[in-house]
């Protein structure tokens, strides 16, 4: 992975303080997304690590990572699933496999759903996403993906801010570490 691109990718972030009430900041990536040299480059360095382990598709949950999920897909040829919550009101029609995240960095559990004619036996599966604080979604991701006989290979992410420990067992690569987003 270029250093170039890890460096503007810390350029381009920012924490923001939403207000009264709130009980922490919250990150602003769009800087990223406004970026075309960075948006060129993600998908290719996304997928460096797991090239080699021949993925057949790509997942991603919504939101973001409907963003950065298709970016990688294309720079390794190969399709791309969405992961789709309950509250985000497009629930697709037909069949869908769920599973529930353990408790994430708020303390909530997040649905998730994939199509089930979109993910079977046979696949292995490359998790994308924007950011992995604890490995809650990547958990419900990889279990949705054992259901459906697939075979999750790994997690790619823009930011890890997760526990080394979850990182290794989950197999998480990223581009930058919450370390550096904080400096």
């Amino acid at each position: 992975m270029p250093a170039e691109l890890s460096q503007r990718l810390v350029e381009l972030f920012q924490w923001l303080d939403p207000g009264p009430g709130s009980t922490h900041l919250v990150s602003d990536i769009s800087g990223w997304w406004r970026d075309p040299d960075v948006l060129a480059e993600l998908g290719p360095a996304l997928v460096a690590p797991f090239r080699a382990a021949r993925p057949t598709v790509v997942l991603a949950p919504a939101v973001t990572g409907l963003l950065v999920g298709p970016l990688a897909a294309t720079a390794l040829g190969v399709g791309f699933v969405p992961a789709h919550k309950p509250g985000d009101g497009r629930l697709p029609a037909g069949p869908l496999t769920w599973a529930q995240s353990p408790p994430d960095f708020r303390g909530r559990q997040v649905d998730l759903a994939v199509r089930e004619r979109h993910l079977g036996p046979g696949d292995r599966v490359l998790v994308v996403d924007d950011w992995v604080a604890t490995g809650a979604q990547v958990r419900a991701l990889y279990d949705i993906c054992r259901t459906r006989g697939a075979e999750p290979l790994g997690t790619a992410a823009v930011a890890v801010d997760c526990t080394a420990q979850t990182a290794a067992e989950l197999r998480v690569r990223g581009l930058v570490s919450g370390t550096d987003l904080n400096a």
